[in-house]
């Protein structure tokens, strides 16, 4: 996609978001910062700040589990290498800790594809399982939200054990809502 397509897309993705009554109604949401050819988060993580949402971003620890910190703007994103293997852009706060995520009353989830059961690929590092686990042992329920361009929206992934399904996989031109995900 060009520059401005990719503008257009990460627009329209924050808004059919922001209009989800889940994010509507939700005190904390857990996010991240888009990376490569994902669709774009920063614009969303601004707006969602904006309406005095408490945003909450991953930061990478050398095992792939996640820490977690608030977001106080794209001003306090530092740039992270992790092991030569991908850049990221993370929160420069106070490390809030892995079980911070049990907080949130959303979870916004980055994802390769999404099927029509609500089974998420990710990039196969285990971080997002990790975190989704501590959040269901915590016995909470936060909506489970994957992000992802419309072509990434599939008839069938592989299924693990340990895979949580997601609630809902937003686009940029729609919102699409899964059964199966337990709330």
């Amino acid at each position: 996609m060009a520059g401005d397509e990719l503008a257009h897309a990460a627009r329209d993705l924050a808004g059919r978001v922001l209009g989800l009554p889940e994010v509507a109604g939700a005190a904390t949401v857990a996010a991240y910062v888009s990376v490569g050819s994902e669709p774009g988060t920063l614009g969303l993580l601004d707006a969602l700040r904006e309406r005095g949402v408490r945003v909450l971003l991953p930061v990478l620890l050398p095992d792939d589990d996640l820490d977690w910190a608030e977001y106080e703007g794209r001003e306090r994103l530092a740039e992270a290498e992790h092991a030569g293997r991908i850049r990221l852009l993370q929160p420069g706060g106070e490390r809030l800790g892995p079980d911070a995520v049990t907080t949130a009353d959303v979870v916004l989830l980055p994802g390769l594809a999404v099927d029509r059961r609500g089974v998420r690929m990710g990039r196969g590092g285990g971080s997002y399982d990790r975190a989704l686990a501590r959040v269901a042992g915590a016995d909470r329920r936060p909506a489970l939200v994957a992000l992802v361009y419309g072509h990434e929206l599939v008839d069938d992934l592989p299924r693990e054990p340990h895979d949580r399904l997601v609630h809902a996989a937003v686009t940029p031109e729609e919102v699409r809502r899964f059964g199966g995900a337990e709330r």
